[in-house]
């Protein structure tokens, strides 16, 4: 994806609203998703200071946990798609240190993917890691598609 792609799919992500029962809800849909084709993944959704739902799936490893805690800390910190970071800095040369981050962490790595409230901006942020990372990030914007609107 270009920078271009990735705005649009910021874009049209939005949702009407989220709660805790939001969260739960597409915690879940992932879970499921991620069932039905075996995907040994960790998912988790947060908010920059609570931890709304959070699921290790069997063949997921404890490094699962660790990268999707960097990846949704880039997520944050940039207010985009950790994916999108990734690309965003590497079309300017840069890389993590030059905004003053570590890899310790962040981690821009595809995976971790804004979720966007209509008048609120980003309130959330859902991280799916133990796929290559453009499979962990295209999880993770199927599963939001699957809260928006009709």
């Amino acid at each position: 994806m270009n920078l271009s792609e990735f705005e649009a799919e910021a874009a049209s992500l939005i949702l009407p609203e989220f709660t805790e029962e939001t969260a739960l809800r597409l915690g879940l849909t992932v879970v499921n998703m991620a069932k039905l084709e075996k995907m040994p993944i960790v998912v988790n959704i947060r908010t920059q200071d609570r931890t709304l739902f959070h699921a290790a799936l069997p063949g997921s490893a404890p490094l699962n946990d660790n990268w999707a805690r960097r990846k949704s800390n880039t997520a944050f910190a940039f207010q985009k798609a950790s994916f999108h970071a990734q690309h965003a800095m590497k079309s300017k040369d840069e890389d993590l240190s030059k905004h003053g981050l570590n890899t310790t962490d962040y981690a821009p790595q595809g995976g971790a993917v804004p979720i966007c409230v209509r008048g609120a901006g980003m309130v959330a942020c859902l991280t799916v890691s133990g796929l290559p990372q453009a499979e962990d990030h295209a999880l993770a914007v199927r599963a939001i598609r699957t809260l928006l609107p009709d």
